[in-house]
């Protein structure tokens, strides 16, 4: 299984512009973006923090511009690593007052036209006087996914950019993607006529005021989903959603005995699933559920030797998320 990675954003406003922008990633002002992974033995969940904290430091936001901070959170996987190689990250930003009014463009257009930024500070408009693309400071660097659990963030970019909706963000990607399982490192591939980004599409609504005029929003990186095996070659196909904690429920608890370790978690309806992979003391968490009647899956990975699974799944029904609550499981027990 294996699971995925959050983004968290934060933004402030100054007599109506949006000003302070954070990003927690690969988890909007104040705006905080963090980002989280997930991914499970054929699945995975959330994981520590990131050991790349460094970041640069953008100038003070003024009244017509707002800083942003990109933070970084994963989950882990099968794999021993993953390994994201970051060039760069870019947002568009609509500065109109009804950006409702954008809502058929093309946004994979507009994404696809971001590249080679011109312009005084970095910017240029790409389609219309409305829209503003600007790049942010950031420190390119290779990123283990697995390294990220548990909802800590990591800092990718505090940046000053213009006030508005940020529609789009835009992740470059380099050559220097894989994967480490068993040891032994695959290159990560970008499907063919795939884009060298990954693109993440933004209605402007989704932000949680945490405090006054300060913004938050979290992003979801399933790994599980987010890394295709198709005859031995690894692809990265990635798939995100985004969520804010305080509006949507969570999962947690602890399995037994520590010998079914390593375990995988998965959290599932007729509609849903998601998943998640237990620390060395088997516990997880799984975060931005939808309100909705779940099942929860508990599976080993733990064989004998002649291969066949050591424990039995457990299966609890019934897990009821509802108006953001949080549930929690204490001794899920794996029986042989």
């Amino acid at each position: 299984m294996q699971y995925g990675s959050l983004i968290v954003i934060k933004a402030k406003k100054t007599n109506g512009a949006i000003i302070h922008k954070t990003f927690i990633i690969m988890k909007q002002k104040q705006v905080v973006l963090s980002i989280a992974v997930a991914a499970i033995v054929t699945m995975s969940a959330i994981f520590a923090a990131c050991s790349k904290s460094t970041s640069a430091q953008g100038s003070p936001p003024s009244a017509s511009t707002q800083s942003v901070s990109l933070y970084l959170t994963d989950a882990p996987a099968v794999f021993n690593n993953v390994y994201l190689d970051v060039k760069s990250i870019e947002v568009l930003i609509d500065s109109s007052k009804n950006t409702r009014q954008h809502d058929s463009l093309n946004w994979d257009d507009m994404g696809e036209r971001m590249e080679g930024m011109e312009g005084s500070g970095g910017m240029r408009r790409p389609d219309s006087a409305s829209f503003v693309a600007t790049k942010l400071n950031f420190s390119p660097g290779v990123y283990d996914l697995l390294k990220l659990r548990n909802g800590v963030d990591t800092l990718l970019s505090t940046s000053t950019i213009p006030a508005g909706n940020i529609r789009l963000i835009r992740i470059n990607l380099g050559t220097n993607c894989s994967v480490v399982k068993d040891s032994v490192s695959y290159p990560l591939h970008l499907p063919p006529n795939a884009p060298s980004y990954i693109l993440i599409k933004l209605e402007g609504n989704e932000w949680e005021e945490f405090e006054t005029n300060a913004y938050r929003l979290w992003l979801d990186f399933d790994v599980a989903r987010s890394i295709v095996n198709m005859d031995n070659t690894y692809y990265l196909v990635p798939f995100l959603r985004n969520f804010v904690p305080n509006k949507s429920g969570s999962v947690e608890g602890n399995i037994a005995p520590i010998a079914a370790m390593p375990a995988f978690v998965k959290l599932f309806n007729a509609t849903d699933s998601s998943f998640a992979m237990p620390n060395e003391d088997g516990e997880f968490k799984i975060r931005g559920l939808k309100d909705g009647s779940y099942s929860l899956l508990v599976h080993s990975a733990v064989k004998n030797g002649n291969g066949t699974p050591m424990f039995k799944d457990t299966t609890i029904n019934n897990v009821v998320i509802q108006n953001a609550n949080h549930v929690s499981f204490r001794n899920i027990m794996l029986h042989p």
